[in-house]
């Protein structure tokens, strides 16, 4: 009797241990859907350590629509947008809920700053809520940056770092600043200049615009609007003398996403990928000098022919000429650690995360 109770009594426990173990790993998984200017992003991520940024991305969609364009056209969210973008949405969520098991806590909707512009924005948050039984929030564009900055510097390197991201219009970003009592304070930085205003500013320096689309006078016209961009570059950090202080400098946006793809060349799996100005450097005589080398690669390199039929010759010298700019304009970028924050993509879901992690302090 008493052997037949104690194997109950074993199987219970190892019962309770397997719904135990399998509900604490459900907790570590989150997902996000971004509606985002150009595309409908669902990523779903199962977290080991939080306070290090230690994940791993168990499904990505990128599905392709183009709702700024629209917006900006009409100043509303075209109903056939609002049908379609419904329509992807909820089948992403039958994915999550069903093959991934997600708990609801877990999952987050957002939009971009720019459905705020949007007369009808409530038109498409009613109708995704409606079918969903999910909530949407708009991104404040005022709270973008800190975002940014909460999602792709790893909690652990909050006080330490600093992080950039340069976008097509212009590079944002900031760092965090440790107050007293437990407090944090977020500054932001800005620059004007992003791939797209450089290169056109560029092109608008060309007396002959005929030779516009010439690659040696762009060269040239680039090379002599690197006084500008240095320029610019000082007086963001002289306006904020604490990111001279930083040791770990986080970069993220298209410019550094082409220069790691070209220069690397190889499948980079960390979420954080390394490199030092050196690599900046030997990476821009190349691309100034044989971009064949490159063009070539594309021909049999998928993400190599990604990052050409995104930016051409030109955005990529003006991308890179922001980059090199910025770490030649550091005091002391030797003894600085760079980063480029790979999975841009999930930077806002894993701010979120952190906002929701007893582990990370976020009292800003």
């Amino acid at each position: 009797m008493f052997k037949k109770n104690k194997t109950q009594i074993l199987f219970f426990i190892l019962l309770n241990l397997f719904f135990s173990i399998n509900s604490f790993s459900q907790k570590n998984l989150y997902a996000g859907i971004e509606i985002g200017r150009r595309a409908i992003k669902t990523s779903i991520l199962e977290i080991n350590n939080i306070k290090k940024a230690d994940y791993k991305i168990l499904y990505f969609s990128n599905e392709r629509i183009s709702l700024a364009d629209h917006i900006a056209a009409s100043g509303e969210v075209p109903q056939d947008d609002v049908n379609k973008t419904s329509n992807i949405i909820v089948d992403q969520l039958k994915k999550i809920r069903e093959e991934f098991k997600v708990p609801e806590a877990n999952i987050f909707i957002v939009a971009a700053p720019v459905f705020s512009s949007a007369r009808n924005v409530d038109a498409l948050k009613n109708k995704i809520t409606t079918l969903t039984n999910k909530s949407v929030d708009v991104i404040n564009v005022d709270e973008e940056a800190k975002m940014l900055v909460k999602g792709a510097i790893p909690p652990v390197d909050y006080s330490n770092a600093l992080l950039l991201d340069i976008g097509a219009q212009t590079s944002k970003g900031g760092y965090i600043d440790e107050l007293e009592d437990n407090k944090l304070e977020f500054i932001p930085i800005e620059l004007d200049f992003g791939t797209m205003t450089v290169t056109d500013a560029v092109k608008k320096t060309v007396v002959n615009q005929s030779q516009v689309n010439d690659m040696s006078t762009y060269q040239e016209k680039s090379f002599d609007f690197n006084i500008v961009l240095r320029k610019k570059i000082k007086q963001m950090l002289d306006a904020n003398p604490l990111i001279l202080k930083k040791e770990k400098i986080y970069l993220s946006g298209g410019a550094v996403w082409g220069f790691s793809t070209l220069y690397f060349n190889e499948n980079v799996k960390d979420h954080y990928i390394s490199f030092t100005l050196e690599d900046v450097i030997n990476y821009d005589a190349v691309l100034k000098n044989n971009f064949t080398k490159y063009s070539n690669l594309g021909k049999t390199d998928k993400e190599v022919a990604r990052v050409l039929s995104t930016y051409d010759q030109k955005y990529l010298i003006s991308a890179n000429n922001i980059l090199l700019n910025l770490l030649e304009s550091v005091p002391n970028i030797e003894t600085k650690k760079i980063y480029f924050v790979k999975d841009g993509q999930v930077t806002w879901l894993m701010s979120h995360i952190a906002d929701r992690s007893k582990k990370v302090n976020t009292n800003f």
